[in-house]
């Protein structure tokens, strides 16, 4: 009898601890103390958890640095013999670029923590790339300033100066002052660019993957539709 009158209890009690955890789940309020701290952690993982291997490819560095206004300029540069240390200087800005936004990752976590948020429920609410927008639009300048002295070692671990003067000095005679001279503030602008597309990417899909919310916080904020 007892044998019978055990399993009968765990399937009555079993179902009814069940639909009070849910219940509990489901009745979940966002407070804006939690929507702050799962912003602030959602950013810090997007800094940290991404994959630069392919961001700072020799087009990317050509972009950046002879924006599409300017490319008859580089056309003028490739008629003048230029090309291979044009070459030369986009691929090791890319390497350069690489190894700085390594140096540059606590610099974004620590802005990310001393963050002040203005309605974080409204941005958890907002999905998409909310967090990573709020983020570029109230501390982005602040941040490619912090970044700049990683840049400057980083140009200078691959000489790069030496490598952007010879290339630009026939340049300057041809656009005056319309290009951007100051490399180490060119390469925050890319850096920085870069990191907040990734962290972006990552928003997405930690707010869409729920295999990517690691974190109880995580799946507690972006774990469901407001």
């Amino acid at each position: 009898m007892k044998k019978l009158i055990l399993p009968l209890l765990f399937a009555l009690v079993l179902p009814a601890t069940f639909s009070c955890s849910s219940s509990r789940l489901s009745n979940y309020v966002l407070t804006e103390e939690d929507a702050q701290s799962a912003i602030r952690e959602l950013l810090s993982i997007g800094a940290r958890d991404t994959n630069y291997a392919n961001a700072f490819n020799k087009d990317a560095m050509m972009a950046a640095v002879f924006p599409e206004s300017l490319r008859k300029v580089l056309n003028t540069l490739n008629q003048l013999g230029l090309t291979p240390e044009v070459d030369r200087f986009t691929n090791t800005l890319a390497t350069a670029a690489q190894t700085s936004v390594q140096n540059a990752i606590p610099v974004f976590v620590n802005g990310i923590t001393g963050m002040r948020l203005s309605d974080a429920i409204s941005i958890v609410k907002g999905g998409g790339t909310s967090a990573t927008d709020y983020l570029r639009s109230h501390v982005g300048s602040d941040l490619r300033v912090a970044i700049r002295p990683a840049m400057q070692q980083a140009l200078d671990q691959y000489k790069l100066n030496e490598q952007w003067n010879k290339i630009v000095e026939p340049a300057k005679a041809l656009v005056g002052n319309k290009l951007n001279l100051d490399l180490a503030n060119l390469m925050a602008g890319i850096v920085s660019e870069k990191m907040f597309e990734k962290m972006g990417q990552k928003e997405l899909e930690i707010r869409s993957n729920t295999s990517a919310q690691t974190t109880p916080l995580l799946r507690k904020v972006f774990g469901r539709s407001w």
